[in-house]
């Protein structure tokens, strides 16, 4: 067995782990980088990756940094199969097709207004690629091994998101595990995740493999804030990822109007077309989630829908106080810078950022207190409050971690600790080997193992 980490080795974002086993070659996850741009920069390189000899594909989950990277492996010539959950493969559409017509749209405005050293700025990748790599998604459906050439695949549900999954490939006596990302056991909206059987190798995340959660209740915390902030007559604005984050947010909402906890009068603003049709996704896929289809079925009951530019700039000029969800949650791209701008320079204003922030992204920058950050090509001062709301993280902390991996029946012989910030990681495999007793170590970016 071989692995080469070409992705989310030294770092949060990318995931990408080729995987060799009885002569197949299987890349595991495919995900764009995010955050500082010296990682940005990683996806217009071809990785040390032979098309040719690559066999197949396999999604643990849709979210960008784990598949966001696959209109360009098809762009550039990958031509086999591509594995997922049914839900993933759904969520994946929505989310490739927005990814592909932001970095149309920036590339379109950076042409336009002259934001390009280049002398023409092109998109990482276009609509119609995203298209083809869609195409080529074959659901695998979840909880029982598949054959796949001369591998069994089994996806093992984990939380987290909509249809993520661990994935385990094996053949014969042979087995190799990936965490994919996982989630929390008291998830808002997603069943807590299920326990693997064992593995020889594990491939485990470590997002935040040095931190606990906080134990405050967020839903209160964030009837607290949406209150302060009306008092003053400002409006509350959150970032959010629109698959996953802007449901769990809408069920909060939801539930608070309902206690009385926040006023009934106050508009909520869902300003995300791909958080609309992901909603949709998420009542069609009810059955895999953790909370009642009545309240699924009505996230959307009352919440004012923005379909258009034109009615997100009319809404980004409004000076009535309102709760608006906009993507995206890093503020990296996406109709929420449009309302940053307009927001950040007003202290009655107050923004939430109710998720993790990679290093590098305006909504890391806002949270570390900066006095101002650059949006389309200008300056854009912060006098609005800025706060985070780590309670609402889809991902398991530390001790969750621990916990689920402790739950394995039969241990693996080498784990590496991947898709985490150095400190996390390193932290997350001390962690391991001090209290499971198992060997572990944090593989290096472009690093290749044999074993």
């Amino acid at each position: 067995m071989d692995i080469h980490f070409l992705g989310a080795a030294d770092t949060v974002t990318g995931s990408k782990h080729l995987v060799t086993m009885a002569g197949q070659r299987i890349l595991l996850d495919c995900g764009l980088f995010q955050g500082y741009k010296n990682l940005r920069e990683r996806n217009w390189a071809l990785p040390d990756l032979d098309l040719r000899e690559l066999d197949a594909v396999v999604l643990s989950h849709a979210h960008l940094d784990h598949s966001g990277w696959l209109p360009s492996l098809v762009k550039r010539g990958y031509r086999g199969p591509i594995y997922a959950s049914p839900a993933s493969r759904d969520l994946a559409e929505v989310l490739l097709l927005d990814s592909a017509h932001l970095q149309e749209e920036d590339a379109r405005r950076a042409n336009k207004y002259g934001f390009t050293r280049h002398e023409k700025a092109l998109p990482l990748y276009t609509t119609a690629d995203a298209k083809r790599a869609i195409a080529k998604i074959t659901p695998l459906p979840t909880g029982r091994e598949l054959p796949v050439g001369k591998l069994g695949i089994t996806l093992s549900p984990v939380g987290h998101l909509l249809g993520a999954c661990a994935v385990t490939l094996r053949h014969k006596s042979e087995s190799l595990a990936f965490s994919g990302d996982v989630g929390r056991a008291k998830d808002l909206v997603m069943p807590a995740p299920e326990p693997l059987a064992g593995a020889d190798v594990l491939l485990v995340e470590s997002t935040y493999g040095n931190r606990r959660h906080p134990p405050e209740d967020v839903s209160l915390r964030l009837a607290y804030i949406v209150r302060d902030t009306l008092r003053r007559g400002g409006t509350v604005l959150l970032p959010s990822f629109a698959v996953g984050r802007a449901q769990a947010l809408l069920l909060v909402l939801q539930r608070l109007k309902a206690a009385g906890e926040i006023p009934d009068r106050v508009p909520i603003y869902l300003d995300s077309p791909m958080a609309t049709e992901a909603t949709a996704l998420y009542r069609k896929h009810r059955r895999l989630l953790r909370i009642a289809p009545a309240e699924a079925n009505a996230l959307c009951d009352g919440v004012r829908i923005v379909t258009t530019g034109a009615q997100s700039q009319k809404l980004s000029a409004s000076r009535y106080p309102a709760i608006i969800i906009s993507a995206s949650g890093m503020a990296t791209g996406g109709r929420v810078l449009h309302h940053i701008k307009a927001l950040a320079p007003d202290p009655r204003h107050h923004i939430v950022f109710a998720g993790f922030q990679v290093g590098g992204s305006r909504g890391a920058h806002m949270l570390a207190g900066a006095t101002e950050v650059k949006i389309h090509g200008e300056y854009v001062p912060i006098r609005a409050q800025v706060s985070g709301l780590e309670g609402f993280s889809g991902h398991a902390d530390a001790d969750e971690l621990l916990q689920w991996m402790g739950r394995m029946r039969r241990p693996p012989r080498q784990t590496f600790v991947v898709h985490g910030e150095p400190d996390a990681a390193d932290a997350l495999r001390l962690r391991i080997k001090d209290e499971l007793n198992w060997a572990a170590r944090v593989p290096q970016h472009g690093e290749r193992v044999s074993l």
